[in-house]
């Protein structure tokens, strides 16, 4: 059978809901584009534009631990810079995230629907060609910027062992594959893989956190993903990461 990519998708504010693609061009050296651009930070995180690097996840509101966040549908308009967000069908936000104002405005909202102290609030970063992502440079790798890449039958043989079905968005990946074994996807550390015309280095297996026990759709921590896969797996990874070295 086949390996196919059934699916890509993107992370436009971390932490906040995906945004499926049909097509996306890759670069050498970058993330798909507008991946992670967003965050919402902390008020103890320091972070300089001009000197852009990468930043532990406890710097800002994630899912790890804050995981009301899986309550709200947002969707991001690169074209004109606007942030729209849902909760249980109704609007609850619209705002121009890449202007001052309208980073405030969201600021007021994350607030608010956090229930963030004073001393806590948060502070939605923009970081036009940056990614605000979990990984840190590896080793074997020339860039931060990857793409995250998670095998379909890797889920399923994970679904055999909960007894209940997993939404894949929950390991919030950029490609979701299918046709290749479970588990196999860890053979491919350091090989280079053709997707079309792309040319990807995988650099490393992705080693899942709290995060993804919550559920996508209700928000809850119904299955403790990390434990389950040390117990079941003997391991506590789920997907790879793999930086493009040849763009399509």
């Amino acid at each position: 059978m086949p390996v196919t990519v059934t699916r890509i998708c993107r992370y436009p504010v971390k932490g906040l809901s995906a945004e499926p693609l049909s097509r996306v061009r890759l670069s050498p050296g970058e993330c798909v584009p507008g991946d992670r651009r967003f965050a919402i930070a902390r008020a103890t995180t320091q972070f300089d534009p001009q000197h852009l690097e990468w930043l532990p996840k406890v710097k800002f509101f994630m899912l790890m631990r804050d995981e009301k966040l899986a309550e709200l549908q947002s969707r991001f308009d690169p074209g004109n810079g606007n942030l729209t967000i849902e909760r249980n069908g109704r609007q609850v936000l619209s705002a121009k995230i890449t202007d001052d104002a309208g980073r405030e405005s969201a600021n007021r909202f994350f607030a608010e629907f956090l229930g963030a102290p004073p001393d806590d609030a948060p502070n939605l970063l923009d970081a036009p060609g940056h990614t605000f992502a979990d990984a840190q440079r590896r080793p074997n790798a020339s860039t931060y910027k990857y793409l995250s890449i998670v095998n379909l039958a890797s889920i399923r043989a994970l679904e055999q062992v909960v007894q209940v079905s997993l939404d894949p968005i929950r390991f919030r990946a950029n490609l979701y594959i299918d046709g290749a074994p479970a588990w196999s996807e860890f053979d491919w550390v350091d090989s280079t893989l053709a997707v079309g015309s792309v040319r990807l280095h995988v650099v490393s297996r992705i080693t899942r956190c709290a995060a993804t026990s919550v559920n996508p759709t209700t928000a809850v921590r119904d299955v403790d993903i990390p434990a389950v896969l040390r117990r079941a797996f003997e391991h506590g990874d789920m997907g790879v990461y793999a930086e493009v070295i040849g763009g399509g």
